[in-house]
């Protein structure tokens, strides 16, 4: 049987098992179930159906009673980086078989790059498994080196993608950019307790920033309007771990006095005290800060 000759709603169905079994490793009859609303045995025929047209993509794991993805795995159905991202981090989208076209005229910011699947499957996989990665790594600071990363989420900072992971090399928890990891392999063995996400403090930690409209602005109704703000405010709470890259992505202004000059500063952080002790501010425009690196404290300054 060809993928031509069967309906739309089973062709959806056949591409929900391969995206989970790419991206997360596994894919058992409850998920078919529980995502679709059919029965037990249709389910299964699916699955079946699916081992037929792909019979060296899944094995069967006996013990945890559910099929997982074989080291022979080949996708059966193409996948764009946008819609994989799109399913992964917000739920919706894996399987839909067909054009991607927008319903409306839309126009998007153009995505300068986008991560290469096949790494991004392990990494996800590892993720969903609770697994160590050894991946070769190439950074602007100390070009290529080999590390072991303990991954547990992935990260969108509106310009790139990344992974947030336990570094084992620099013992520290931190932020992979995806394009940038190559030749990821899963490692036997779990994270230790101390390199698992409950550990991390900064990704646990959540910080209430409060935006207002820039004081320069000749008419800030019009910024308050565009943020629903009340009472002139937007109150935004953030994982510390993210806190720097949303301040960037909305040129929001951290000086203590709101000096910053240009036509992008819209927004001004009120409560600058807030964040104390979030490690990347660094990328936060105008915000300056002590913060540790290397064993010693050096001066470091958002403004680029």
């Amino acid at each position: 049987m060809h993928l031509s000759e069967i309906s739309q709603a089973q062709t959806e169905r056949l591409s929900h098992i391969d995206f989970r079994a790419y991206f997360l490793g596994e894919i058992g009859r409850s998920d078919l179930v529980s995502r679709f609303g059919i029965g037990e045995a249709a389910a299964t025929r699916d699955i079946t159906l699916y081992r037929e047209l792909a019979p060296k993509n899944l094995e069967y794991d006996t013990q945890a009673r559910t099929y997982v993805k074989s080291e022979a795995f080949k996708p059966l159905f193409d996948y764009s980086p946008a819609q994989v991202l799109a399913a992964l981090s917000q739920g919706f989208g894996e399987d839909f078989v067909g054009s991607h076209k927008p319903m409306i005229p839309c126009e998007t910011p153009a995505e300068l790059n986008s991560p290469l699947l096949p790494v991004l499957a392990v990494l996800t996989r590892a993720i969903h498994h609770k697994k160590v990665v050894r991946i070769q790594y190439r950074s602007i600071q100390s070009g290529l080196s080999s590390r072991e990363i303990a991954p547990f989420a992935l990260v969108d900072n509106g310009l790139r993608w990344h992974v947030r992971a336990f570094d084992r090399k620099r013992q520290i928890f931190t932020d992979f950019v995806i394009t940038r990891i190559a030749a990821p392999k899963i490692i036997e063995g779990k994270p230790e307790e101390r390199e698992t996400r409950e550990a991390d403090i900064q990704w646990n930690r959540v910080v209430e920033m409060e935006l207002v409209a820039h004081p320069k602005l000749p008419h800030p109704e019009t910024i308050e309007m565009d943020y629903a703000m009340q009472d002139g405010v937007l109150k935004v709470n953030v994982r510390a771990a993210v806190a720097g890259y949303v301040l960037r992505r909305w040129n929001v202004d951290c000086t203590e006095d709101h000096s910053l000059e240009g036509a992008e500063y819209h927004l001004w952080l009120r409560n600058r005290q807030a964040l104390y002790g979030v490690h990347n501010l660094v990328l936060a425009p105008g915000y300056t800060t002590e913060i540790a690196s290397d064993d010693k404290k050096e001066q470091v300054s958002g403004k680029r």
